[in-house]
């Protein structure tokens, strides 16, 4: 059971990042809309993989690396910064949400994103996704590439 779980968190977060990508290229083709859309969609995949992850964890299922000792080096190195921007990503992503959601309830539509009462938080929002995603990203990019790693050189801990 443990280990579908753990191909669906995998499934989710590989969806959540093709998602940012779009959410990223519709706003940068100013169609805000769209924008808004894929982005809601990132962040709810992001958060089932994030429940699915916990869950797999909670199960007691977990592989270590038992590949070739020339990689293991590399590997740990993309383990433990993949580790520690996703401990950044997350509070990232919820300030980049607060500020968009915050602006958009001012704004009332996403046609009134100019007023400048809703301006200072899309003037936020948008500080804090030029951080946010690129560390998004790297995050699940590396996270495939650990699952592969795994799937191929891992070997799961029997605990």
């Amino acid at each position: 059971m443990a280990e579908t779980i753990n191909q669906w968190a995998v499934i989710t977060i590989v969806l959540s990042g093709v998602a940012l990508v779009f959410g990223v290229y519709f706003i940068r083709r100013g169609n805000r809309e769209a924008h808004l859309r894929a982005m809601a969609t990132a962040s709810a995949l992001a958060t089932v993989f994030l429940v699915l992850y916990l869950t797999r964890l909670g199960l007691g299922y977990e592989k270590r690396y038992a590949g070739p000792s020339e990689w293991r080096g590399a590997y740990f190195a993309l383990l433990i910064s993949h580790i520690i921007l996703a401990a950044v990503n997350l509070p990232l992503a919820l300030g980049a949400l607060y500020n968009s959601v915050k602006g958009l309830r001012i704004a009332g539509n996403l046609g009134n994103i100019g007023a400048p009462a809703a301006r200072k938080y899309f003037n936020r929002h948008r500080a804090w996704v030029r951080w946010t995603v690129p560390v998004w990203l790297y995050v699940a990019v590396t996270g495939w590439i650990i699952y592969l790693v795994l799937g191929r050189y891992g070997e799961v801990i029997k605990g």
